[in-house]
């Protein structure tokens, strides 16, 4: 998996059933990530997710940059470290039994 920052969940609990979404890297390779959290912040949506559905877990927060108009939506991740900061602590609220460690 690309890290592009050392995010990092700590869960005591099992996350099951847990929605998936798979991207294409530039490179054409598949990953699938599970959405732990989506939010809304300043007119964008964002994604926090994970590379494992249980325990600790390296996590991305991704960036919906996609046009209206378009069918699929198209995510990046966020690298913007003042971005990033703020969507943390909204991240962390959301997820009150999981701590967010970057």
């Amino acid at each position: 998996m690309k890290q592009f920052h050392d995010i990092r969940m700590m869960s005591e609990y099992t996350r099951r059933n847990m929605e998936t979404v798979r991207f294409i890297a530039e490179d054409g390779t598949e990953e699938e990530f599970y959405i732990e959290e989506r939010t809304r912040l300043h007119g964008s949506d964002y994604l926090l997710v994970t590379d494992s559905p249980e325990g600790d877990a390296n996590a991305l927060i991704l960036k919906d940059i996609s046009d209206e108009s378009s069918e699929e939506a198209q995510y990046v991740p966020v690298e913007d470290e003042k971005e990033l900061g703020a969507l943390l602590k909204v991240f962390e609220e959301m997820l009150d039994d999981t701590a967010i460690e970057m």
